[in-house]
C-alpha cells in the first residue's frame, strides 16, 4: 500500500468524483480510519479493513474482498493506519 493522507486522498478522490459530497466523504473515511484504528475486520473474511475502500464502498471490507486482488502495492491506504 501507498501511504496518503486524509486530506490528499479526498483532493483526489473529488477529482475523478465531482458529483460527491466532499464533507460527507471526509467524514466517512475518518470513520473508517477509526474503525481500522478500533480493530473492525471484514465482514466477509475477518482480515482487517482497508480504510480508503471501505468509505467508498460502503461495506468493512478488505482489499482483497473489496477488488478480488492480492497486489495492494499499487493502491492507496490512509497513512496513518497504512503499514508500510
Amino acid at each position: 500500500m501507498i501511504p496518503i493522507t486524509i486530506e490528499k486522498f479526498v483532493q483526489m478522490y473529488m477529482k475523478s468524483n465531482k458529483g460527491e459530497n466532499k464533507d460527507l466523504f471526509m467524514e466517512e473515511l475518518k470513520a473508517c480510519v477509526t474503525d481500522k484504528k478500533n480493530g473492525v475486520k471484514c465482514i466477509q473474511c475477518k482480515k482487517p479493513i482497508w480504510a480508503i475502500g471501505s468509505a467508498i464502498s460502503g461495506s468493512h471490507l478488505c482489499f482483497k474482498c473489496t477488488t478480488g486482488e492480492t497486489d495492494d502495492s499499487e493502491d492507496y491506504e490512509i497513512d496513518s493506519v497504512c503499514k508500510r
